[in-house]
This record gives C-alpha cells, structure tokens and sequence, in this order.
C-alpha cells in the first residue's frame, strides 16, 4: 500500500511540475471548489470542516502572491479583491461556524474556473491556428 501511495504522490507532483501554467491554475481553483463543496456538507466546527476551509485558504493565498501586476494592473487588482473578499468570507465560517457563507465563495471561485476554462478553449484554438 506505502508503495502505491508514493507513487499516486509522485505522478500527483509530476504532472503538476510539468503542466503549463493555465492548466496549474485551473487546477488550483478545481482543487478549492471541491474543497469548499466538501465543507458545506460538514458539520461546522469539526476538524474536517477546518480542514477544508484551510486548505481553500491556502490556495486562495497562493493565487494572491502569484498575481502579476505588470500586464494588467486593473485585472490583477479586482481578482486579488476576490481573492480578499473569499478569505474574509472563509475566515467568518472557520471562526463562527458560519456555513453559509461558504456557498457565495464557492460561486466566485466557480465563475473564474469558468473564465480561466474559456481562456484555455481560446489559446488552444490560437494556437492551432498558428
């Protein structure tokens, strides 16, 4: 079993390392969302329920410190906004227990899945064109 859960591990790693970074990101997000849908059906205040709001928080942190400013300054401000508005929600159900305000987070998460989904169509097709 330790053998195959070291290998799960090791192509998990492999194919993060080696993927472009839209597909990283996309990845990234498809990770929190599950996360997040996991949480709404837990019970408040156990530690499974902390567990998946914190590793939704980490990632939401990740995609903050990796925001790059330089070629779209406006783009990366409202999307580190977002990310802002996700943590605080998040922190309001870890703290409180507040379950529903897990929901609107997992909307705008979903929303920018979408979005980064759309751009991946859009640079495939660019790029069997070229």
């Amino acid at each position: 079993m330790m053998k195959s859960t070291n290998a799960a591990a090791a192509y998990r790693t492999a194919t993060f390392d080696n993927a472009p970074p839209i597909k990283i990101l996309r990845m990234l997000f498809e990770g929190a969302i599950r996360f997040l849908k996991y949480a709404e059906d837990l019970e408040p205040g156990t530690d499974d329920y902390r567990n998946q709001i914190r590793k939704t928080d980490k990632i939401l942190g990740e995609l903050r410190a990796t925001l790059d400013h330089q070629p779209s300054p406006e783009i990366a401000a409202n999307l580190e906004n977002l990310y802002l508005f996700a943590q605080e929600e998040l922190a309001s159900a870890f703290l409180n227990g507040e379950r529903e305000r897990i929901g609107p987070v997992r909307e705008v998460l979903e929303t920018l899945l979408d979005g980064w989904n759309q751009a991946q169509v859009q640079l495939s097709r660019q790029n069997g064109a070229a």
